[in-house]
């Protein structure tokens, strides 16, 4: 499964311009209310007036009831009056808060790309897009607390890209950097989503597998297993090796660490294949 890189990311600002936009739309949808609203109630005034004085027009009397009608009529003209201008300012007021947001909304679009950008600076590898040695530590200590506190495993997997420096002093270091990507896709696509997989830099990986069983471990080395690059023409086989420790509770993230690639070199050193790991001794 390919690995969210940008799941967590601390800098990703709380409101979003999209809940603007959304909000943006209930505002056109109130001020659309507010209209039609205007235009029943102004209707309504306007039969009940019709209603109270064209009898009085008809038959022209003078007397009191002519008055209080009259005085009604008046009043209601006045209510109409009213309404209208708080309908009026109501709409100024709504115009007035839309080009705010809109200001704010091209202002946060913005700030969300620059916040990306610095984000995938300060935590991703920018060849692979991986996690970076910094990021990949502080995530270490992370893990290694949760174990501790819930007693869950945590796997630590070291590898290695084999025979890099050969792929470069052949084809030159833009045909290593190729090798490197194709081998940090095929890692983000081998891993899960609660995994992480980290570039340390040069031909150095490391797979950070919370919850994993021991077992699962070869599978995810499995399907690291015979990969090819093509490059002018010609398929490149691309090797690693690996070597992996289990976390040991009350270890320190600088023991986790040494275990598995003392596991790795040792495994180099026996020239295994990459299927016949050695588990570091716990």
């Amino acid at each position: 499964m390919a690995q969210s890189q940008l799941q967590s990311s601390p800098l990703a600002p709380p409101i979003r311009a999209e809940q603007i936009r959304t909000n943006m739309r209930h505002i056109s949808r109130r001020q659309w209310w507010l209209w039609s609203s205007a235009v029943m109630v102004t209707l309504l005034l306007t039969l009940g007036i019709a209603s109270f004085t064209f009898p009085g027009l008809l038959t022209q009397t003078q007397d009191s009831k002519s008055f209080l009608l009259s005085q009604a009529m008046h009043g209601l003209v006045g209510l109409v009056l009213l309404f209208n201008v708080y309908t009026i300012y109501q709409q100024l007021q709504i115009h007035r808060i839309q080009r705010q947001l809109s200001d704010q909304v091209e202002s946060l679009g913005q700030m969300e790309v620059r916040t990306e950008e610095v984000y995938k600076l300060a935590a991703l590898d920018p060849l692979t897009g991986l996690y970076n040695r910094r990021s990949g530590e502080q995530r270490l200590v992370e893990e290694i607390s949760r174990s501790r506190r819930h007693g869950g495993p945590l796997t630590l997997v070291s590898l290695d890209l084999d025979k890099l420096k050969e792929i470069n002093d052949k084809f030159g270091h833009a045909a290593g950097d190729e090798a490197i990507k194709c081998f940090a896709g095929r890692i983000s696509r081998a891993i899960r989503g609660s995994d992480l997989a980290i570039r340390l830099g040069g031909d150095e990986f490391l797979l950070l597998l919370p919850e994993c069983k021991p077992e699962d471990v070869q599978l995810v080395l499995d399907r690291l297993s015979g990969m090819k690059m093509d490059l002018s023409g010609q398929s490149i086989p691309l090797a690693f090796s690996a070597g992996w420790a289990n976390y040991i509770p009350s270890e320190s993230p600088d023991e986790l660490l040494k275990r598995a690639d003392d596991a790795l070199y040792a495994n180099k050193r026996l020239g295994r294949d990459q299927k016949e790991l050695r588990l570091a001794v716990n």
